[in-house]
């Protein structure tokens, strides 16, 4: 049976946009944190352990103000575990793909998640996709095309097929989400996924783990800790207004992780990468118009919430 909260918060628009800020800032934040660590020489089940051990802490605390202390009961433990494979897997690629990429492009790739979002839906749960869901999602390819610029890119072909791997994997999420979250509350399905993936990559630290400088804990507690803080954002957003509203807010991520390449890194997105961002923007905005007018409001998850 799926946990309630005792006394569910009332809608305030302008405090789910601004907790939805919240979580583009801290997903960014944590892209950030995740391509130091690959600078820093950071094993990558140790960035993916710290991203979950760390970010429980702020998800225990949330649970404990909230009062949803029954929120680890579910009667569907085996979904719990075929969501979480799927999550897992899809942050390794997402966070693999910050080794080879630069933030801003790696986060516009990321943002073609909700166009096979689309198509999966169309394939996997037949349900019924319109000319203009379709041209909105061929509309948003073509930018991802020319984000990848495939006849002469500098970006390396194993980064973007594991930012792409990574937005498929997105998707592949949501579509599971849709099936657990018609009997598991959104507090369980993140406990579950939180505690499984933790204890997952938990098992490689024998293999992988190694001394750090207090540098690198810095990384590795700011990944964690912005990890676990912009879930949070991203759950109390939909609580206090509608998807239509905050979901369009997801794509000032890019505004964010262009800034934090700009001061760490010193990079500046060509005209091909803004181009396709506004190409892939476009198509999505209009999907979620779309949705919103059909009345499909669904739940959404950002790129690398995983």
């Amino acid at each position: 049976m799926a946990t309630v909260l005792p006394n569910p918060p009332e809608q305030n628009r302008l405090l789910g946009i601004g907790c939805r800020i919240g979580a583009t800032l801290s997903f960014a934040v944590m892209a950030a944190m995740i391509k130091l660590g690959h600078e820093a020489g950071i094993a990558l089940p140790e960035l993916v352990f710290y991203r979950f051990a760390l970010g429980m802490p702020p998800l225990l605390a949330w649970m404990a103000w909230t009062g949803n202390f029954g929120a680890w009961r579910t009667r569907r433990p085996l979904a719990h575990v075929t969501r979480s494979v799927i999550g897992l897997t899809t942050m390794v690629m997402a966070f693999s793909a910050l080794a080879f990429l630069p933030l801003a492009e790696a986060t516009t790739i990321s943002f073609a998640a909700p166009l096979f979002s689309v198509l999966l839906s169309a394939l996997l749960l037949s349900e019924p996709v319109g000319r203009h869901r379709w041209s909105a999602v061929a509309l948003g390819f073509a930018g991802v095309v020319i984000v990848m610029q495939p006849a002469g890119s500098d970006l390396p072909p194993i980064g973007l097929a594991l930012a792409l791997g990574g937005a498929l994997g997105v998707a592949a999420v949501t579509i599971t989400l849709r099936q657990i979250g018609r009997t598991e509350s959104t507090p369980t399905i993140v406990l579950w996924f939180t505690a499984l993936s933790m204890i997952a990559s938990g098992f490689l630290l024998p293999f992988y783990g190694e001394d750090h400088s207090s540098r690198e804990w810095l990384i590795l507690a700011g990944l964690g800790l912005s990890g676990g803080i912009g879930q949070l954002f991203l759950t109390s957003s939909l609580r206090f207004a509608p998807v239509s509203v905050v979901v369009p807010l997801d794509y000032g991520q890019l505004i964010w992780v262009v800034m934090l390449g700009w001061l760490i890194w010193n990079t500046h997105p060509p005209s091909t990468t803004w181009a396709g961002a506004a190409v892939i923007v476009a198509s999505g905005l209009y999907t979620i118009y779309r949705e919103h007018r059909l009345g499909r409001e669904k739940p959404h998850l950002p790129p690398l919430q995983g």
